[in-house]
């Protein structure tokens, strides 16, 4: 039950991180321990869920204060996971999910692993000018949260942010969309409705903005989140597209915090986790982990004046109540 550092091997905090948040969530390792060991060294090698199989059994069986990660980070190597490059957290998530899945070779294991991650909403785009309308649904790994509005003022909190998502935007001028009744390009109103919510939800805060000068520049400024999370609280009846069965599980207690510190072009990560275990909150940043408050974790919330702060990036969720 002890909470194991890893070594850095090579820039490798970001990875670092993410695979805390991966190997500490006890949904996620009764996954990774059905998957099909390959038969052959070579294949060993290159399969990423044996060799993160494999990490977590040697942070389970040592007393060491951390392992190193090596193996793991030269079998990413192979898919294009370089070390010695800055990686961004978001990005680096969807790509280990996605060769996770693609190399768990049971059916069951890839079902489990896309219901314990993908949220599932419904894209509505409605002409202004008649009654036409389509439908489509889609998934999504994280919820790409805008931390800015579209006159670039500050959303002040996570629940802000959601709202803001999910609020319905016209699409008019340049934006005009072809309607196939009306014959031709026309107002509408494009929204986006929740479906359905996974037992581990991952919130990606957007505080990496691209300037008209394709410059990127880090957003800091302070934007608190709760340790509980009701989404029936903060969406309206018009942005839900679920069953009463469904959202009678959308409330959320937050499991882990992947934090930002530095700029765009030099930066560090750390995760703050709460031992599903335990209930205690730990702070991994690589080799040193050390348990830590609920007032340090909110310490991740931004400061518009500490640019190079220590600022919150990505925020997990934990169903409190999972069907």
């Amino acid at each position: 039950t002890e909470a194991i550092g890893l070594y850095n091997v090579g820039q490798s905090c970001c990875l670092n991180s993410l695979l805390q948040v991966f190997l500490m969530n006890i949904h996620f390792t009764g996954i990774l321990r059905r998957i099909t060991v390959p038969p052959h060294a070579a294949q060993k090698k290159k399969n990423v869920p044996y060799q993160m199989l494999l990490l977590l059994e040697e942070m389970q069986c040592g007393k060491r204060k951390a392992v190193s990660p090596l193996d793991l980070a030269q079998c990413l190597s192979g898919y294009r996971v370089k070390l010695f490059v800055q990686h961004d957290a978001a990005q680096l998530f969807l790509t280990l999910w996605d060769l996770l899945k693609r190399q768990m070779e049971k059916p069951e294991l890839i079902e489990d692993l896309s219901y314990l991650y993908t949220i599932c909403v419904q894209e509505h785009l409605a002409c202004q000018k008649c009654s036409f309308e389509t439908k489509r649904n889609s998934s999504m790994l994280t919820l790409p949260l805008p931390v800015l509005d579209s006159r670039s003022h500050v959303l002040k909190t996570l629940e802000d942010c959601l709202q803001y998502f999910f609020h319905p935007e016209e699409l008019t001028g340049h934006n005009m969309c072809f309607c196939e009744q009306c014959g031709r390009k026309t107002p509408f109103l494009q929204s986006m409705k929740l479906v359905h919510l996974p037992q581990t939800l991952t919130v990606h805060l957007k505080r990496f903005c691209f300037e008209k000068s394709a410059c990127i520049y880090k957003l800091s400024h302070y934007l608190p989140f709760p340790q509980d999370l009701d989404f029936n609280a903060v969406l309206t009846e018009n942005q839900c597209q679920a069953d009463d069965n469904e959202k009678a599980a959308w409330q959320y207690e937050l499991f882990a915090v992947v934090a930002h510190s530095g700029s765009t072009s030099f930066g560090h990560y750390c995760a703050y986790i709460r031992s599903l275990t335990e209930c205690k909150w730990y702070c991994f940043n690589d080799s040193e982990v050390c348990q830590v408050s609920w007032d340090d974790v909110k310490c991740t919330y931004g400061h518009s004046n500490l640019h190079w702060g220590e600022t919150a990036y990505l925020l997990i969720y934990m169903k409190k109540h999972p069907q």
